[in-house]
């Protein structure tokens, strides 16, 4: 008769996210994750085969709540920046870690790019889309990545310099349908 399984690879993944905001990536260790969910390490390696692996279902698990949390405004472009902030301040280590990997699971990344595809759609042309979601995405990636980092320090309310971003977006996107000349 077969040992019954001790652990799961959904209840590895949360270990590994929970220990990745905990100590950042250099905390997430097979040991750690092994010790978490109750199993020796070498366990782990018929849920995931390396660290590498752990690291992509951590990713790959980040990233589908991260599409949960955008499916789940109203589909506006500064509804869906601001829960991306969310996110990001919510899951700091892992909004890093998805922007670090160097694969990202393409399923995941295409149910989380839907929403922001879509807004851009209704500001842009068809033609346009893809590069005021990407231009919309970088902005409040690196807003949030300085934020996170503590870089704003001249005062002032980030959250008023966030929302006057958001303004500046939107106005960029709905008043140029004519992209870049060239």
């Amino acid at each position: 008769m077969p040992t019954p399984e001790k652990t799961s690879l959904s209840a590895i993944v949360a270990a590994g996210r929970d220990l990745l905001e905990a100590g950042g990536h250099q905390g997430l260790t097979m040991q750690r994750v092994a010790e978490r969910v109750g199993v020796r390490a070498p366990s782990l390696y018929k849920h995931v085969g390396s660290r590498a692996a752990l690291l992509t279902a951590v990713t790959e698990a980040t990233i589908e709540d991260l599409a949960s949390c955008l499916e789940a405004t109203d589909g506006s472009l500064e509804e869906l920046a601001r829960a991306y902030r969310r996110f990001a301040g919510s899951r700091p280590e892992g909004f890093r870690l998805m922007h670090a990997a160097q694969a990202l699971p393409r399923a995941a990344l295409d149910r989380a790019a839907r929403p922001v595809l879509s807004a851009a759609l209704g500001l842009t042309s068809e033609r346009e889309a893809l590069d005021a979601a990407r231009l919309l995405t970088a902005w409040a990636t690196g807003f949030i990545e300085m934020e996170l980092n503590g870089a704003f320090q001249l005062g002032g309310s980030i959250d008023r310099a966030f929302e006057y971003g958001l303004s500046g977006m939107r106005r960029a996107l709905t008043n140029d349908h004519q992209g870049p000349t060239a």
